[in-house]
């Protein structure tokens, strides 16, 4: 053994205070637990901090349906679609 990590000069420090036993294990797992309730009913009583998911919530764009053009394949909104400039477009606009 390593005299380091021995106990012989220190008679107050018990060598059995050191093992593993089951009651020090119960007593362990109940703590933690302790713990985790209590911070668990802390953030219970905080509320929750859900942000609100529907879209345009936030004041960002919603999402538009797309469809492909059949020329050029740009993507053009397809509720107002809008030309991409070329002859051929069978949108109508620019």
């Amino acid at each position: 053994m390593i005299p380091a990590l021995t106990l012989k000069g220190f008679p107050f420090l018990n060598s059995a205070m050191f093992g593993f036993s089951l009651p020090k294990l119960i007593v362990l797992a109940a703590i933690v637990a302790g713990i985790w309730y209590v911070f668990k009913f802390i953030g219970r009583r905080t509320g929750p901090k859900v942000k609100d998911k529907s879209p345009g919530a936030n004041g960002g764009p919603e999402a538009v349906d797309m469809n492909k053009c059949a020329v050029c394949g740009d993507y053009l909104s397809a509720e107002a679609p809008s030309g991409c400039g070329r002859s051929d477009c069978p949108y109508p606009g620019s």
